[in-house]
């Protein structure tokens, strides 16, 4: 596997195009391996809607000044804890860049990220059947959400509004 060989992390400014560019095209790329029906690409939309929202923040990663990958991120707050959490709610890495470490990269960025706000955990959802994506979280030390032993682990459950 070949190393990456410089690796630069940014937080996207939605306002900046070529930030939205690589957003989008990363986006769209994801989407279209993982869902089989036809759906609409995203487009610009989408960025302004992150802009918006004060709790949402994408790293991007780019590799010798190509991207390479992105997490979506947003922070909410957990109040047992009484602390802020970060969710990652989409992570990409491109298909030219996975085997190169770039997971790690992100990973570490997100956790910085995650500590310098204080976080108490860092969630994300990950689809049953992407095993791919299960053995790099695991790896980076996710498993599923547990409360305590006796009520067993958390189900994500979802209610379509649109």
């Amino acid at each position: 596997m070949e190393q990456a060989t410089e690796v630069k992390m940014v937080v996207a400014d939605y306002a900046n195009p070529a930030h939205g560019s690589a957003m989008l095209a990363l986006m769209n790329t994801y989407a279209d391996e993982l869902v089989d029906d036809k759906r609409e690409p995203f487009n610009e939309s989408l960025i302004e809607a992150l802009g918006k929202r004060s709790y949402a923040f994408t790293i991007l990663c780019y590799v010798d000044g190509e991207i390479a990958g992105l997490a979506n991120c947003f922070e909410s707050f957990s109040t047992f804890q009484g602390q802020p959490l970060i969710n990652i709610h989409d992570f990409v890495v491109a298909s030219a860049f996975r085997g190169r470490n770039i997971s790690e990269a992100l990973m570490a960025e997100i956790e910085s990220h995650a500590r310098q706000r204080q976080c108490c955990r860092i969630t994300l959802e990950v689809l049953e059947g992407n095993d791919i994506a299960q053995h790099v979280y695991r790896k980076h030390g996710f498993g599923p959400y547990r409360l305590d032993d006796i009520n067993g682990s958390a189900l994500f459950w979802q209610k379509s509004l649109c």
